[in-house]
């Protein structure tokens, strides 16, 4: 089973507060360094936390972090960005473009990136963190990019699983980050969380349910579509 002790794990979007959370639950886990991403990083308080420069939409970035960081074995995909829109009929072009390079192809290009330094190493682990969003619409492009990225991840399952590379997707609804300072509703904490990902990663689970609201998403997608949007009852026929 992946193990958290003796790690090198690399977090991007480390800045925020669910990266946050993982630099220091690795740390607690054992793990022997956390390479600490952003576009600007921050200082730590640790000698075993790196910061490290890493644009995930800079190709040229990515190659310098994947030079830079040559002996991570769990690479978690954490770094995410909401558009201005709920609206795929509202939200600009421009706007589409940048949360599509954000949230999946950041992601997916990082993971190429790094899958041969993972595949070198024993029981190496991806994270990618999706969200309720990738199963529930609700958030117009936001949803779209999340959704790509869970049938990504799961490609990346098929590919890197037979090569050693242990592959966990996340799902969530509201964290209580700033990110999500605008919602409503209930709200888990980072703490649980992270948690519950590096729970789940050393017990070789695939798939992080990571509360109620998504476990009931997730239930209703084999039922037909209008269960899971019953508003479209309203809509003309």
């Amino acid at each position: 089973m992946p193990s958290l002790n003796g790690a090198v794990v690399l977090v991007t979007g480390a800045n925020g507060g669910i990266g946050t959370q993982f630099v220091h639950d690795a740390l607690a886990r054992g793990a022997a360094k956390v390479y600490a991403t952003a576009r600007t990083p921050r200082a730590w308080d640790d000698e075993r936390i790196v910061p490290l420069t890493l644009d995930i939409n800079d190709s040229t970035s990515v190659e310098a972090a994947v030079t830079a960081a040559q002996d991570v074995t769990v690479l978690i995909n954490n770094a995410g960005a909401n558009p201005p829109s709920a609206s795929l009929l509202d939200i600009t072009e421009t706007d589409i473009r940048a949360n599509m390079e954000t949230n999946f192809f950041g992601p997916v290009f990082l993971a190429r990136a790094f899958a041969p330094v993972l595949i070198a190493k024993p029981e190496s682990v991806l994270i990618d963190v999706h969200s309720v969003a990738s199963w529930y619409a609700f958030g117009g492009i936001y949803s779209a990019s999340k959704a790509a990225l869970w049938s990504a991840t799961n490609s990346f399952r098929l590919e890197l699983g037979p090569k050693g590379v242990h592959v966990v997707g996340v799902h969530m609804g509201y964290v209580d980050t700033a990110m999500a300072a605008h919602a409503d509703g209930p709200k888990m904490t980072p703490i649980d969380l992270v948690q519950s990902v590096y729970t789940a990663v050393e017990a070789g689970e695939y798939e992080v349910i990571a509360d109620d609201t998504t476990a009931g998403v997730k239930a209703a997608l084999s039922a037909p579509v209008e269960a899971l949007y019953p508003e479209i009852h309203g809509t003309r026929a």
